[in-house]
């Protein structure tokens, strides 16, 4: 089984995902979510694991960003149930507020704070939230910047960063608060081409690590390469889900065959 550690995992193993998981971390329920008369999310019934990676694809509008985001409540849905650890989901207050500190989010933009230096951006959160000693978050701060590259910059501010560079301290920002679980919604797609790969490379790593986490990408490569299980969506709905291995090779459904159609050719 995985070994998943009480902080943040090592992420210097790169051994792959191992298909020994954990106790049940993230336990969606007939989630049904609209927009007005738009019914973005339909029956959502989703387990992951402890120490599970699962990427969630499909195509633009099939609802993968609203379900990410429901996870830590970003998005309200009208009904089912969210479980995290066994706790329902608190819908608002102080409840809330520790929920997401156990919730890492990686967003599209990196929504660092620029008026804030790279350090100062990583070590707000566990000081504030966690009540940590400036000096013991800012050396943790340090860790992680190290582990995700870009330690080198952390008296910078944001501005004088590389876009891919943000991105790797946005996801050492969300490692610090030493969260249960890592929610990533298309943490490349505002990426320069040749920046997306040094962001993937570090969550490779993560995953391998042990860290849950759960990926709202359009990179095919990442779910191959570091992926417990794909989740297909299609209109609201979860369509299919399988080991990448299976889904690539195999798709089930005819609108997962398809979507890989379509993007497998390019």
């Amino acid at each position: 089984m995985r070994q998943v550690a009480a902080s943040v995992p090592d992420m210097t193993d790169s051994s792959g995902p191992q298909r020994g998981l954990g106790k049940p971390l993230v336990v969606l329920d007939d989630v049904n979510k609209h927009f007005g008369d738009l019914h973005v999310l339909k029956d959502i019934n989703l387990t992951v694991h402890e120490g599970e990676v699962v990427v969630v694809i499909g195509p633009s509008g099939s609802g993968k960003s609203t379900l990410c985001r429901t996870i830590n409540r970003l998005e309200n849905f009208e009904s089912g149930s969210i479980t995290i650890d066994g706790t329902k989901l608190p819908e608002e207050g102080k409840a809330l507020a520790q929920l997401r500190a156990d919730v890492g989010m990686v967003f599209q933009s990196f929504n660092l704070f620029s008026h804030k230096t790279i350090l100062e951006n990583v070590t707000l959160g566990p000081v504030k939230a966690r009540g940590k000693k400036p000096a013991e978050a800012k050396k943790r701060a340090m860790e992680l910047l190290e582990r995700v590259g870009v330690a080198h910059q952390a008296e910078k501010y944001p501005a004088q960063l590389s876009g891919g560079q943000q991105q790797r301290v946005a996801i050492a920002r969300s490692l610090a608060m030493e969260p249960r679980v890592m929610l990533f919604d298309e943490p490349t797609s505002a990426l320069d081409p040749e920046m997306i790969n040094e962001v993937l490379d570090v969550m490779t790593s993560l995953a391998h690590s042990g860290m849950t986490m759960i990926v709202v990408t359009h990179e095919m490569g990442f779910a191959r390469k570091a992926a417990d299980r794909v989740v297909f969506m299609s209109d609201g709905a979860i369509v299919e889900e399988n080991t990448p291995e299976e889904f690539f090779t195999n798709p089930q459904s005819a609108r997962a065959k398809d979507f890989l159609g379509k993007i497998l050719t390019h």
